[in-house]
């Protein structure tokens, strides 16, 4: 007598699988129900950039003979060096949120148990968060521009040029720091240790170590000289505190492609191997 074995067939791990829709909207959702972050993210892109010009116009109003104008290039060159700055902690917030919120709520493990990929789960996050990320930013950055060109008075209005370059380069350096935030989340599995890492190297650590001359070509893998060469010129000196680093536009994009390479990359093993 012999039995028969039903034969079931075996789903074998992809190298790679993409993310769907449902697993996008998803990560969308979970960042969406975080009103915390939500509102701090609001607030320190459109509510700063909203204040700030909003200060000068009214400076301007009161003692236009001390106070200059609101607009201009100029003080589209401050707002941006504003902006990026609280983009970047903004975005960190949100790859921490995304990269380890499911590990902090410990849902982890549900997540597995139903048989989806991975690295779907992985790649998921990364269009799920720009979705809720970027909107905040170009919203913020619209404000600067309109009010760079509404309230520029004698001053130099930007063109239009100059603002979509300067609108595609905010979008780039929240874009990095979110994918950094992302893979360096994902690959610790803390929220608070990846923002304090993150934190302290746009604010101080990247910035001291740019300054050292003793580093030579070392530098040019810090992103924030990457990201400050590849900086509209008319605007470069103000958004990237006077420095112009002596880098190529090639080398640039090189340094910045591979640290978003090395660190999703590291995220995206490490979650394919933690234990569920």
């Amino acid at each position: 007598m012999s039995a028969l074995v039903p034969a079931v067939p075996i789903s074998r791990p992809r190298p790679f699988s993409f993310p769907r829709p449902r697993l996008v909207t998803a990560e969308i959702l979970k960042l969406r129900k975080r009103r915390g972050l939500v509102i701090t993210t609001f607030v320190l892109t459109v509510g700063v950039t909203a204040v700030v010009y909003a200060i000068l116009a009214l400076l301007h109003t009161a003692n236009a003979a001390k106070n200059g104008p609101a607009g201009g290039i100029a003080n589209l060159g401050s707002s941006m060096l504003v902006l990026t700055m609280l983009a970047g902690v903004c975005a960190s917030l949100v790859g921490t949120a995304a990269g380890a919120g499911d590990l902090s709520a410990g849902v982890f493990k549900e997540l597995v148990v139903t048989g989806r990929s991975r690295r779907a789960l992985f790649a998921a996050r990364i269009p799920g968060g720009l979705a809720f990320l970027l909107p905040f930013v170009a919203l913020a950055y619209t404000v600067a521009a309109v009010a760079s060109v509404v309230f520029a008075d004698s001053l130099p209005a930007p063109s239009v040029g100059l603002l979509a370059e300067s609108g595609a380069w905010v979008l780039l350096v929240s874009s990095f720091w979110f994918a950094v935030a992302l893979g360096l989340a994902s690959l610790l599995g803390s929220r608070s240790t990846t923002i304090g890492i993150l934190v302290a190297f746009q604010l101080a650590i990247g910035s001291l170590l740019a300054a050292i001359t003793m580093l030579g070509v070392g530098r040019d893998a810090i992103p924030g000289t990457a990201l400050g060469r590849l900086a509209p010129h008319a605007v470069r000196d103000r958004a990237v505190e006077g420095v112009s680093p002596p880098m190529s536009i090639a080398v640039a994009v090189l340094a910045l492609t591979l640290t978003i390479a090395i660190v999703l990359g590291l995220g995206a093993r490490r979650t394919t191997t933690r234990d569920a």
